[in-house]
């Protein structure tokens, strides 16, 4: 068993002008998946992860944690590229913020990470 959430799968797939993307982690012996849709074109599919990623933590939570996230970008920093996440939690005011490398080019296993990062310390609160 795990400390946090870890990430078991990320699948996108395609249905003519729209991408489906399925975020699976898992935790405590199970296996959550949340999922996200939306237009195929490369400036939604960061949102469409992290909008994957915030249902299946929901999940993790038995939707004890009610999520929003209010922004996600890929950005150089330095000679590497950085993932970010901004997410909003129902009944706190601040915004959590979260960051992971980009590996391999690995853009959708980044912003996960990034996802992950930003709300790990209020889900391990929910989690016990």
């Amino acid at each position: 068993m795990t400390s946090r959430p870890a990430i078991v799968n990320i699948t996108e797939t395609e249905e003519g002008d729209q991408i489906r993307v399925a975020i699976t982690l898992a935790w405590n012996d199970g296996q959550f998946t949340g999922e996200a849709a939306g237009p195929a074109e490369g400036t939604y599919h960061p949102r469409l992860v992290g909008e994957a990623t915030l249902r299946a933590i929901e999940q993790v939570t038995d939707h004890n944690l009610r999520l929003n996230l209010t922004a996600i970008a890929t950005t150089p920093l330095g000679a590497a590229q950085v993932a970010m996440a901004q997410v909003k939690v129902n009944g706190i005011d601040e915004p959590l913020v979260g960051s992971a490398l980009l590996g391999s080019n690995d853009e959708s296993a980044a912003t996960v990470k990034a996802v992950l990062d930003a709300i790990n310390r209020r889900m391990s609160a929910v989690l016990g």
